[in-house]
């Protein structure tokens, strides 16, 4: 028998592409190649056992799209469900139809996490390590290698160290890592944080929870909207599917772009207009500039969606609460907050946020010698300085992930096909010595951007250098910009 501790190293196959994650980036690559790229031969590595990435990973109660899903899904699928706003099972059945009704199932190798790419420039090809249990490792090489595997680590979400939590005698649970026999029925329990998670949590478990306390350091903005959307219902009752969906897409693309922009041209303006809607659903006797009044300016972080007021609905008829305060410590049966308010629990939730990773949590290396993405600038916020035949896929933080990612596997069909044409083996975005780096990758203040600057790459003042995280300026790019340029070197 085999010494598990000994890595047994396999030679397999080679692919013209190789893709990274088969969740909602992987299968749009997956779609995109076959439609664009019919010649190249591809395969999609995922290191899980089933495919839908954040969608099969998160388990917690109330799990839902904090996206309408007319732009999160897929502008070749339409999203024909109800809801605008879905919760993750519905997802997952979406996506599950989409490999099937596209044939992209039979492309993808479960279990097979890739831990290295190293670019060898003699044969101009990567050579990838992917694990597949203890004591097996493949070699696979490619041409081009395309990371979709999403931005944050699964394996390690942001967990603060409490003081004295050891004292504290029930569970202590991350939604990353949701158990799903936990039961919590007629149990008190204090969920910690303020974003997308915390808010979707909270309304879920009160409905059967004996109380729910949201403690939260510092508000953030929350924006009521109905889980189904009017004007789609209205449209579908009167044109085809697939029309309707691309109305309500493009209806919406240009609501959230308009939002974007005046939130970030008019910030106190919009922000008291958000913050009225707020008073409008609490009541006046509600202190909502303690409790949903931000410190920082409209889309300086991500918005929180609550569909049909569900978080503000069991603030008002008393089975959740929101506590603004900071932790001082726990104790055997709950957490002692800074101001003396002791808040009781028998489960605490900590919905602290994400690990964000970059290149998948790969190892990537040129020639054996490690890339470090912080030393680099980003082109066009899909490829690397300096790295050759690499792309990665990272959706918009203002917007829906799918809408970015859609774009950059469009680009990326577009340059491998351009790269046939030419007779080149491979592309790079070379260093631009007249490039300034003077900002981060993602202009956003959240905690979980933050902890990251040290890993992201860096972004320069103008283009192509710049990640402009607007959609209508990308899809001009992508769809009709030149793919040449003096940086984008061929080989």
């Amino acid at each position: 028998m085999t010494d598990k501790c000994t890595l047994i190293i396999i030679k397999t196959m080679h692919k013209d592409v190789i893709v990274v994650g088969a969740g909602i980036s992987g299968i749009g690559a997956a779609y995109n190649l076959q439609k664009s790229c019919k010649s190249k031969s591809f395969m999609i590595l995922d290191g899980r056992s089933n495919l839908g990435g954040t969608w099969d990973l998160f388990k917690y109660p109330g799990i839902r799209s904090d996206s309408d899903m007319h732009t999160l899904g897929f502008r070749f699928k339409p999203w024909i469900n109800k809801k605008s706003i879905a919760d993750g099972p519905s997802i997952m059945d979406y996506l599950n139809e989409t490999v099937d009704e596209f044939n992209i199932r039979e492309k993808i190798l479960f279990n097979h996490k890739v831990i290295s790419a190293n670019w060898i420039s003699k044969d101009l090809k990567w050579e990838i390590k992917v694990l597949k249990d203890e004591s097996n490792v493949e070699i696979m090489t490619c041409n081009f290698l395309f990371m979709c595997g999403g931005y944050y680590s699964y394996d390690k979400p942001y967990r603060p160290n409490y003081p004295n939590e050891d004292l504290f005698e029930g569970p202590i649970i991350h939604p990353q890592f949701w158990d799903e026999s936990l039961d919590y029925k007629d149990k008190k329990v204090i969920v910690i944080g303020s974003g997308a998670t915390a808010v979707t949590l909270v309304p879920a478990l009160a409905k059967t929870a004996q109380h729910v306390h949201m403690l939260q350091r510092s508000p953030s903005y929350v924006i009521s909207a109905p889980a189904e959307d009017a004007i789609n219902r209205s449209l579908k009752k009167v044109l085809p599917t697939k029309l309707a969906y691309f109305i309500t897409r493009w209806k919406n693309i240009l609501l959230t772009s308009l939002m974007f922009y005046l939130s970030r041209s008019y910030p106190d303006r919009i922000k008291h207009r958000l913050i009225e809607r707020v008073k409008d659903e609490m009541g006046d006797d509600y202190d909502v500039d303690k409790h949903f009044t931000p410190s920082y300016k409209p889309w300086d972080q991500r918005m929180c969606l609550v569909p049909d007021s569900d978080l503000f609905k069991s603030i008002k008829n008393g089975s959740a609460s929101v506590v603004t305060d900071h932790i001082d410590k726990f104790t055997e049966n709950g957490i002692l907050t800074k101001s003396g308010e002791h808040l009781e629990a028998d489960i605490i939730v900590s919905a602290t946020g994400l690990e964000l990773n970059v290149l998948n949590d790969i190892n990537v290396s040129i020639d054996d010698v490690n890339v470090e993405p912080h030393n680099r600038l980003a082109y066009k916020g899909m490829m690397l300085e300096g790295v050759p035949n690499l792309a990665f896929s990272f959706g918009y933080v203002n917007a829906s992930w799918t809408l970015r990612a859609d774009l950059t596997c469009e680009y990326v069909c577009r340059l491998l096909n351009l790269m046939d044409k030419e007779g080149t083996k491979a592309c790079c975005p070379e260093h631009d010595p007249n490039a300034q780096a003077d900002d981060e990758y993602i202009d956003f203040t959240s905690g979980y951007v933050q902890r990251a600057l040290e890993r992201l790459p860096k972004q320069g003042k103008t283009a192509p250098w710049r990640n402009y995280q607007n959609y209508l300026i990308d899809i001009f790019q992508v769809r009709v910009g030149s793919l040449k340029d003096s940086t984008l070197k061929f080989y």
